[in-house]
């Protein structure tokens, strides 16, 4: 598929899991892809993947949650490719796992800088050069625990009901200026945030090993398995592509089943 040949695709966090996985789905539809992560040797890894593979992909070593940085990064991408049509705002941080009152101030901020303000910050400085382009689309990065309970994960959870919860207004602000703005809520997803969740569960005494973990979560869930990295970048690459074209507003849940349980 050539879905996206002649667009540009802006992915953050894309140093690995969802974000590696989505710059290599994006750039493989033809899209020229701006990759951003914090991580410089991650980062290198992804664009290697899809050089290899005859992407056309540009990296920029970047903190999210930092407006100057923001700006720049999308300064360089309409430098390099000519402007933006799609923003996958996908980088986030699990933070502290426990309970509440085990949530240290200075993590709980750090996990609303990175998983809420670089959303914010995104959006509000890609919507000028998105609606340049005539239009175009914004997707980010929520979770199924940003639409129910999360214990041990709170600050985690919260952070992604924020998202959830900005994405709708921002759907609304910007349909006027042809650009959709829609969220994506994965349910536990094979990368190396779930291994942390995983080893800290262990340690907290709340489950034997990465193994019971698991098989609980596998349980639950009617699929019975985790989601794949390329299952949420399929996602995300319908949602910005013209098919996606009547879709805004919403919370695509991709969790095998799991809230339904």
């Amino acid at each position: 598929m050539d879905r996206y040949k002649g667009k540009v695709v802006v992915v953050t966090g894309a140093g690995g899991g969802i974000g590696r996985a989505s710059a290599i789905r994006f750039a493989s539809e033809g899209g020229s892809v701006l990759a951003v992560d914090f991580q410089g040797e991650a980062l290198s890894k992804t664009l290697q993947i899809v050089k290899d593979a005859g992407g056309d992909i540009h990296g920029v070593q970047s903190d999210v949650g930092d407006a100057e940085q923001v700006q720049k990064y999308l300064e360089e991408c309409v430098s390099v490719f000519g402007g933006v049509d799609v923003l996958f705002n996908n980088a986030g941080i699990v933070g502290g796992i426990g309970p509440l009152e085990a949530l240290d101030e200075a993590t709980f901020d750090e996990l609303f800088r990175i998983n809420v303000k670089s959303v914010w910050l995104g959006m509000r400085f890609a919507k000028p050069i998105i609606a340049e382009r005539g239009g175009g689309a914004i997707i980010n990065t929520a979770s199924a625990a940003g639409l129910t309970a999360t214990p041990t994960l709170m600050g985690y959870g919260a952070s992604k009901h924020a998202v959830v919860g900005m994405t709708k207004t921002a759907a609304v602000e910007m349909a006027p200026m042809g650009i959709r703005v829609n969220c994506i809520c994965p349910g536990i997803v094979s990368t190396q945030m779930i291994q942390t969740i995983e080893n800290k569960s262990v340690s907290l005494g709340l489950v034997s090993s990465a193994d019971q973990y698991q098989q609980a979560y596998s349980d639950r869930t009617p699929l019975k398995r985790y989601v794949e990295a390329s299952e949420v970048a399929a996602l995300a690459a319908f949602l910005g592509s013209d098919e996606g074209g009547m879709i805004t507003g919403e919370t695509s849940v991709i969790d095998g089943g799991f809230l339904q349980s």
